[in-house]
């Protein structure tokens, strides 16, 4: 009958609040079991826990947005850990290059203890002075534990040269330990008096991280769409 309303719009608007709760279900979800673990490598990425919040914020808030794009759940991480590295790259290339503050050592902590941690503020000082692209390598092939392949997707780059930024970047940190008197026990092997001597495994120490200045969660977008 003429003037009749068509129902076809309502159905569309219904079919859309319908696929927006599915997204912010599943994005929630994603939120809830991953959020963490993103957070630890923009940790070890930004070098503080006020900058990586801020990472793991700005990453969050485009992987939301690039969710529908994404199409598949096990697109969703590879795409918000490149949209980490890419921030963070961005960020260090604003950063004012200064003298950042020894880490929080544990009250009560016996002298072993103390050793220990002194050793791992020493290690991540020197990682944190690593060029941008070799400190990237690092925290994604030890501490991430990706592949070499999947360690050069995500920086675009070629396998070759995370192979020689790593080269280059362990080899850095085994000199600067060893200027300290850092046993090789602590992280990263320090090279023996013979150049052909096998070397063990070169392993990144992946917990405990540094203490954390306070127990804040991390950072989570909010969203709230209109009209509902």
């Amino acid at each position: 009958m003429e003037g009749e309303p068509e129902a076809a719009p309502v159905s569309a608007d219904r079919d859309l609040h319908v696929v927006a709760d599915r997204v912010d279900d599943e994005f929630r979800d994603f939120v809830s079991a991953r959020s963490g673990a993103l957070l630890r490598t923009a940790y070890l990425l930004a070098g503080d826990w006020a900058t990586a919040e801020d990472l793991l914020q700005t990453a969050l808030t485009k992987t939301y947005l690039a969710w529908r794009r994404l199409g598949r759940i096990e697109a969703v991480e590879p795409y918000a850990r490149r949209v980490l590295v890419n921030t963070a790259t961005s960020w260090w290339r604003r950063r004012w290059h200064g003298e950042r503050p020894t880490e929080v050592l544990p009250e009560r902590a016996a002298p072993d203890e103390i050793e220990a941690q002194l050793e791992r503020d020493a290690l991540w000082r020197h990682v944190r002075a690593l060029p941008t692209r070799q400190r990237a390598v690092l925290v994604l092939r030890f501490y991430e534990d990706l592949s070499e392949a999947q360690t050069a997707a995500l920086l675009n780059i070629s396998p070759g040269t995370v192979k020689s930024q790593t080269f280059r970047a362990l080899n850095a940190l085994r000199q600067r330990l060893a200027a300290e008197g850092i046993d090789p026990d602590s992280g990263v092997p320090v090279p023996g008096p013979s150049a052909t001597e096998p070397r063990p495994e070169p392993v990144l120490p992946t917990r405990p991280l540094p203490v954390r200045p306070q127990p804040a969660p991390a950072a989570r977008p909010q969203f709230v769409r209109e009209g509902r």
